[in-house]
């Protein structure tokens, strides 16, 4: 399991989880912030597309964050991504240091995406699929550069939020975004 979107200042939070099979190899599959756009394109359609993989996704949308905040978000998208998965694993390794209560035994990794495949598989559907939304939300709001930054608080975005304003999909509970929301 793994997630994409803690950090950026709009949009939802993804996870994924999934279940390769036993002794399956994919060369070159890491995180997914280490692969260019190309190479994780082929990985989530390779992932997507193949018989003996299963995947889940979870997405907890900028509203939700701004309730419950960004781990209990992610935790949460996390086990939506479980929900969906048509089979479920016997043991989960979860990215990072915060574990999930769930009836499957699991252990969290920390850099889990440098060190499992099934986690690396998890960040690029994960990743994928969260600049998917961006990049319709790019549709909607153009103004602000979503399909370049996907929502990150780069100097682009930040700038964009100044002189725009805040959208319906931008994170309020976000210190950059309430400090300008503020001033």
């Amino acid at each position: 399991m793994d997630e994409a979107g803690r950090g950026p200042l709009a949009g939802p939070v993804v996870a994924s989880a999934c279940v390769l099979p036993p002794g399956f190899l994919l060369k070159g599959i890491r995180d997914s912030k280490k692969l260019t756009i190309k190479k994780r394109e082929e990985f989530y359609h390779f992932l997507s597309s193949h018989p003996e993989i299963t995947c889940g996704v979870g997405v907890v949308g900028h509203r939700r964050i701004d309730c419950i905040n960004i781990l209990r978000a992610s935790l949460e998208a996390m086990l939506a991504a479980i929900e969906n998965l048509t089979v479920l694993p016997d043991f989960l390794l979860i990215d990072g240091n915060q574990s999930l209560v769930t009836k499957i035994a699991s252990q969290t990794v920390v850099k889990g995406d440098t060190l499992s495949q099934s986690i690396a598989a998890a960040s690029v559907i994960a990743k994928h699929v969260r600049d998917q939304i961006m990049i319709t939300y790019h549709l909607k709001w153009p103004q602000y550069g979503f399909n370049r930054h996907k929502g990150y608080p780069t100097p682009e975005h930040v700038q964009a939020i100044r002189i725009h304003g805040i959208c319906p999909i931008h994170r309020r509970s976000f210190k950059p975004v309430k400090f300008i929301i503020k001033n």
